[in-house]
């Protein structure tokens, strides 16, 4: 097996995102980022990497610093070779199914700071809430607010990420139809995104609801709303991603349909 490692989309090889496609689930992370990065997003310093073995792609890993290095879900023993490949290259962290991410962090030998365990999950049969107040999407003028719920999404759920500046991703999304807003007596009091559909693929989140405005059954509508949004848009299988050490959001999710898949890790790395 060998990993090879490009800067450029366009030697990235079709196989390599065949690859992807052909488990969109346990690969849809890596699916949806590199989707934004050929729209022009996250491209400064990013690094695409693939494994072959007997002349066939086995597994795709990609880097957008400063984000954390994202492992598809690869062939476990491909994760000390791929640990040496990348031991030049620094890396704030690893995120991806919680066997490789793991082994990765351990491979490297740089010990972690951090570590957050996710839940994903897939939606069975839809079972809508009854909430006060209606759904749209995000338009051109409500990006200002949205950048400003991201930056406190962040803040709360992404601290290794706060420091970020959302607004290009924002931008890119509100104009891609992404994001859905929860109204309710003429003021907004919740946010969820969702991705265009990839291979029927689409992933809900983030979700956020500003703390005056919760536990009012909000963050269930406004996903809720992102669902459908998904399903208008031509997705048949739809994703989400929860904190494990968050038992309200998985409460709530399964409470919608939403059923576990597996689980994912994502560790910060010594410097």
């Amino acid at each position: 097996m060998v990993w090879t490692f490009t800067a450029s989309l366009d030697e990235f090889p079709d196989q390599a995102e065949a690859w992807l496609r052909s488990d969109p689930v346990r690969n849809t992370v890596p699916l949806t980022v590199l989707g934004r990065m050929r729209h022009g997003l996250w491209n400064d310093g990013s690094m695409l990497g693939w494994l072959t073995a007997d002349g066939e792609v086995r597994g795709v890993v990609l880097h957008t610093p400063p984000y954390a290095l994202l492992l598809g879900d690869i062939p476990i023993d491909s994760v000390a070779s791929l640990a040496e490949g990348l031991r030049e290259r620094y890396l704030s962290g690893v995120s991806g199914p919680f066997a490789q991410a793991g082994a990765f962090a351990a491979a490297c030998g740089r010990g972690e700071t951090g570590r957050t365990t996710q839940r994903l999950y897939r939606l069975d049969a839809l079972q809508p809430p009854s909430p006060t107040g209606a759904s749209r999407l995000a338009g051109g003028g409500d990006i200002e607010r949205v950048v400003e719920w991201m930056r406190a999404f962040l803040a709360e759920a992404e601290p290794e990420n706060a420091g970020d500046d959302p607004s290009s991703q924002v931008k890119h999304r509100v104009e891609e139809g992404e994001f859905v807003l929860w109204e309710d007596g003429g003021r907004q009091v919740a946010l969820a995104g969702f991705s265009r559909p990839i291979t029927g693929m689409s992933r809900v989140g983030p979700v956020y609801t500003p703390p005056e405005f919760r536990r009012r059954g909000y963050g269930s509508a406004v996903t809720c709303a992102a669902t459908l949004a998904a399903q208008e848009a031509g997705a048949g299988l739809l994703l989400l991603f929860t904190d494990l050490a968050n038992p309200t959001s998985n409460s709530i999710y399964q409470s919608l349909g939403y059923r576990p898949v597996t689980d994912y890790a994502s560790i910060s790395l010594r410097g």
